[in-house]
């Protein structure tokens, strides 16, 4: 079917009432732990995982998309209230967002973030709807040595634009690759490094890994610092309606943040938090009020949370039409749709139209719910600000331990998951980036697939890997982005240029 057939086709699939019901939940759910600090999509989504086996495939997704770009929207709140972000791509908006807060203006702010998140996401699933069928058509042309480079390139180039330094990427990446081999073999059956465990003959379960590494190390960092947190003052309705002056200067962030995280969203790393940064960098550079960005301006916050949206949005599209992961969150939505027997890629669109179709209309019809709702409930959001912590932080980690045990049932998976939050609060406090840890973990087993396939049908010719001209693009791109930092420092030095990093995170 065609891209009109098929949305058509998709808003069948999407407006009916489990459907409905899955995306309502997901957006709210997603908001709520946007908002709390403690949480953040990846836990949330995690914790939630096991209840979308529970669904059928369509509606799991539908749920696990809502709770992502819900969370996107939710975690602007805090930052907007109290300067804490609640999640990392909302960073950017503590700065202007919370001015704004001290000038009265906290409500109009909220608004700006509501629409803006619609416009993103409601444009960013309009690019959705284009790129994904031509790519999942390209796709189709890709064999085992053409998925080995993307998966193994992408991977690659994920862990190092991360952030942080060199071993602050490649370290948790590499421990993630590592555990994916925990287990049984998948070619003999054969178990590898479980030392005596049946439990790892299983491997290890992503939903202890991911909610250890992000729920309970998160929850150890609030506890740290319990004393520097700040109770967020009420915001009433009438406090919601901005002037039409900040109107009139968040139309062209809108646009900017839009574009800019669209495009973000369909490369590898951590698609809505760079988005943010560089649509906070674009206004500084090109908006005619950039001097009073920093100091409570309007498109420091309309632009980078417009950009997030966009980014959550748009993520989907390599996930969808190659079956490729480039985000913690996508991984997730990767491991679920194994479990349910859906193998996404270019075949998908045929060998599962309701699930394709379907998720990208409950999108669009998603983002209008979290319009529609979530600027009357800014005061209950606000609220959820206001739980004692003592009530709070337990109830996070009863969350945490139920959803790792319900899974398989497993008490190993609760001792893996306390490990892992131990684990992950010290990476995290020695500035290692977790997303590659988790990323590895996904791609690990697909990694070492299509490289089995591949040596299987050159029969162990290793050329077959760069000779393939897609193959050879593929890594050609992957090494000219990881050089472009230490090109540029090159240049800088033979022309005694003083040059910034052109890639986050990429090699110094």
């Amino acid at each position: 079917m065609d891209m009109i057939d098929g949305i058509v086709y998709g808003l069948g699939v999407a407006f009916t009432l489990k459907n409905l019901l899955a995306a309502l939940v997901g957006a709210l759910a997603g908001t709520a732990i946007g908002v709390l600090p403690g949480l953040g999509p990846v836990a949330g989504i995690a914790m939630i995982l096991p209840l979308s086996y529970s669904l059928d495939p369509t509606s799991g997704l539908i749920m696990m998309a809502g709770m992502y770009y819900g969370a996107m929207y939710g975690g602007s709140t805090t930052a907007v209230l109290i300067n804490m972000p609640g999640e990392s791509a909302s960073v950017m908006t503590c700065i202007d967002g919370y001015q704004l807060t001290k000038k009265g203006r906290a409500g109009a702010v909220l608004t700006i973030v509501a629409v803006g998140s619609f416009v993103g996401g409601v444009v960013s699933v309009i690019g959705v709807t284009l790129f994904a069928p031509p790519l999942a058509q390209f796709g189709i042309m890709f064999g085992p040595a053409e998925f080995f480079a993307l998966t193994a390139g992408g991977l690659l180039l994920f862990s190092r634009i991360s952030g942080g330094t060199l071993a602050a990427g490649v370290f948790p990446m590499t421990l993630g690759l590592m555990l994916s081999t925990v287990g049984q073999e998948a070619v003999t059956g054969q178990n590898r490094f479980t030392f005596g465990f049946n439990d790892l003959s299983m491997g290890i379960e992503l939903v202890a890994l991911v909610v250890g590494l992000y729920g309970l190390a998160e929850i150890m960092n609030v506890v740290e610092n319990l004393q520097t947190q700040v109770k967020p003052l009420a915001v009433g309705l009438r406090d919601m309606l901005p002037t039409r002056t900040e109107w009139r200067r968040s139309w062209a962030p809108f646009g900017r943040g839009t574009v800019l995280g669209f495009i973000f969203g369909l490369l590898p790393g951590p698609s809505s938090t760079l988005s943010s940064f560089a649509s906070y960098r674009l206004e500084k550079a090109v908006s005619k009020y950039k001097d009073e960005i920093g100091q409570g301006a309007i498109e420091g916050v309309a632009g980078p949370e417009t950009a997030n949206n966009a980014a959550a949005t748009s993520s989907m599209v390599p996930l969808l039409a190659l079956g490729i992961p480039f985000g913690s969150v996508t991984a997730l939505m990767l491991a679920a749709m194994m479990v349910h027997g859906v193998q996404p890629g270019p075949m998908m669109m045929t060998n599962h139209p309701q699930v394709f179709w379907g998720v990208i209309a409950s999108m669009l019809i998603g983002n209008v719910m979290l319009l529609i709702l979530n600027v009357p409930l800014i005061s209950v959001w606000v609220s959820l600000l206001r739980i004692p912590n003592h009530i709070f932080l337990p109830l996070i980690l009863m969350l945490a331990v139920i959803g790792s045990y319900s899974v398989r049932n497993s008490m190993f998976d609760v001792c893996l998951l306390l490990l892992v939050g131990l684990l992950g609060y010290v990476l995290r406090k020695l500035d290692f980036q977790l997303a590659p840890m988790v990323v590895g973990l996904v791609l690990g087993p697909l990694i070492e697939k299509h490289l089995r396939e591949g040596m299987f049908m050159s029969l162990g010719e290793v050329s077959v890997f760069y000779s393939s001209p897609i193959a050879l693009f593929i890594w050609a791109l992957v090494l000219l982005v990881l050089c472009l930092n230490p090109l540029a420092k090159l240049w800088g030095r033979l022309f005694g240029i003083k040059t910034k990093p052109i890639v986050a995170g990429g090699i110094e």
